[in-house]
């Protein structure tokens, strides 16, 4: 599975799912979202992860299952049996990692038969991780990774599309890997302990445009087991988390409750379509809040609005509308996507080049 796949399904209401197996990571970075550390240990319980991955069906199961932490890669052989319970049920799976355990710019057998059950592999790199694993270890591991028959990409932040360290990265990864290997370029946002390295991005378009959420498609395993409608860092750590954004626990709901809760909500339905602010402003008896995400939080304490989405997008034209907003996204293409939601000067670098016909899977 390439990155540009993998992208492409974002859109997709439950697509995908992401999975966050533990916050503890044994890196500091200065910009890490989830304030994460080995003093973390929020972490979902294993059997009840387990029982939720495996309640998939062939013909009720996301696309793709995303692995995600903290560091994912302390529990390799949960992300193992993970991988293999989705595979069963014909689901593909990916894992984000911060490359802890490259400093040798070796891969320890222990982790490289985790990797080796993924179908995607993705490396995390950016001006601090560089601070922990340098960049040629880093290089030099997934090189091992590709030549063990995974593909893989690099999920490269900056801060912005001006900042001389993403150009420098991006030139020596395609020198190194002639193409290969595609970047997800990000920027830094105030989140976590990034709080106070950024300033807080503009609040994008008012309610009189559309600005569909791409971030309220795929359903959310927390640290602790709650399953949340969006992947921003501020709802996922949110308790309780806004009603209208919760779609359960893995200790007492399975697959299919989740993905009817997310694809059966009319407000999800909305946010997804055609975002908050535009719901404050079709619906709303007050003004939104300032911030494009304050403003889908605050739904929770505004009736009027989610009354308002519940007569619009119950039903057949609630789900219609939901289709065809996926749809229209999807036909853009991923780097469209990566365009709007990450750094859109280096959006073209989510494809690859075709790889030799050994190496692909």
């Amino acid at each position: 599975m390439e990155l540009a796949e993998l992208i492409g399904l974002r859109p997709v209401p439950c697509g995908g799912l992401l999975v966050a197996l533990t916050r503890r990571c044994p890196m500091s970075c200065a910009h890490c979202s989830t304030n994460s550390s080995m003093a973390a240990s929020e972490e979902p319980d294993p059997a009840h992860l387990l029982r939720f991955l495996g309640s998939f069906g062939p013909e009720d199961r996301p696309e793709v299952v995303m692995l995600t932490g903290g560091e994912p890669l302390l529990l390799p052989e949960l992300a193992a049996r993970a991988a293999g319970l989705a595979r069963a049920a014909g689901s593909r799976t990916a894992l984000l990692s911060g490359m802890f355990f490259a400093r040798d710019g070796r891969v320890p057998d222990r982790i490289m038969r985790a990797i080796t059950t993924l179908d995607h592999f993705s490396a995390s790199l950016d001006v601090h991780h560089e601070r922990e694993v340098p960049r040629e270890h880093v290089l030099r591991a997934l090189r091992a990774v590709l030549d063990a028959g995974v593909p893989a990409s690099i999920h490269l932040t900056g801060t912005g599309p001006e900042d001389p360290y993403l150009a420098d990265v991006v030139a020596e990864v395609r020198r190194v890997f002639a193409g290969r290997v595609p970047l997800l370029v990000n920027e830094i946002r105030p989140l976590g302990r990034a709080t106070g390295l950024v300033r807080p991005t503009p609040d994008g378009p008012d309610g009189s445009v559309a600005a569909p959420c791409t971030l309220a498609a795929w359903p959310v395993v927390a640290f602790d087991g709650t399953v949340a409608a969006c992947c921003n860092q501020w709802t996922v750590d949110r308790r309780p988390v806004p009603a209208h954004l919760r779609l359960g626990h893995i200790a007492e709901d399975d697959w299919a409750a989740v993905r009817e809760r997310s694809l059966a909500s009319p407000v999800l339905r909305m946010l997804r379509a055609v975002g908050p602010r535009r719901l404050h402003a079709r619906y709303g008896t007050s003004p939104a809040p300032a911030g494009y995400c304050r403003s889908c939080h605050a739904l929770a304490d505004r009736p009027e609005v989610l009354a308002g989405a519940a007569r619009e997008a119950g039903g057949r034209v609630g789900e219609l509308l939901d289709r065809l907003g996926a749809e229209q996204q999807r036909a853009a293409g991923p780097a469209a996507l990566v365009s709007r939601m990450g750094c859109a000067r280096y959006a073209h670098l989510v494809e690859s080049a075709p790889a030799p016909l050994e190496s692909r899977r």
